[in-house]
């Protein structure tokens, strides 16, 4: 059986104060290294054969307690990055709402089809990450695989997996720093046995 664990980096400035952070690249912070060393003790027990990671900095920070506790080679994809927020990159989403409150209002409502200026839906998401999904899936069939992605990212496969409405990403699928969803695939598709997990850091 195949099962995929989905980390969410670690804890940064931009994910403690609300601001929106895609294509941006800040590092984790002091907790973040904390959290990335808690998420290494868990991969011991979890055992993955691979790790892929988003190459952002966060991620790959995050990533390397795990690479190197385990002796695995990291593979970078840039399916899993962040979604992009276009002109909203670096900016409060309390501010947005009060200064462009129609684009905020149309991609709140439905963000599956609606983006922030410039930036991706979660359609667009979803046919850059999928496609990663499928590739890990042929490539480790029998095998557990450790992904070390982004907030939107994560909830936007979790959907996509489950056959939920994409445009409920923000609504319907918690996904805290350093948090881990975790999905068995078998006969009939993928089963999700942890959501949104943060008992580790505990």
């Amino acid at each position: 059986m195949h099962t995929l664990h989905l980390v969410r980096h670690g804890d940064t400035s931009h994910s403690s104060e609300g601001v929106f952070c895609g294509d941006l690249d800040p590092p984790i912070t002091e907790k973040g290294k904390q959290q990335a060393e808690k998420l290494a003790l868990l991969a011991a027990a979890l055992k993955p054969q691979a790790i892929y990671v988003s190459p952002k900095l966060r991620a790959r920070m995050t990533a390397e307690p795990t690479v190197n506790a385990l002796d695995l080679v990291p593979r970078y994809d840039h399916g899993l990055r962040e979604i992009g927020y276009g002109t909203w990159e670096g900016r409060l989403e309390t501010e947005i709402k009060k200064t462009e409150p129609e684009a905020y209002a149309a991609w709140n409502g439905d963000p599956s089809v609606a983006s922030p200026p410039g930036g991706e839906s979660a359609f667009a998401i979803a046919a850059r990450a999928l496609p990663v999904l499928l590739a890990i899936r042929d490539a480790h069939p029998d095998e557990t695989v450790m992904v070390v992605s982004h907030k939107a990212t994560i909830r936007v496969i979790t959907c996509a997996l489950l056959g939920l409405h994409l445009g409920r990403f923000r609504d319907r699928v918690a996904c805290p720093t350093a948090s881990v969803t975790t999905f068995e695939f078998g006969d009939r598709g993928a089963m999700l046995t942890r959501i949104g997990d943060v008992s580790h850091l505990r």
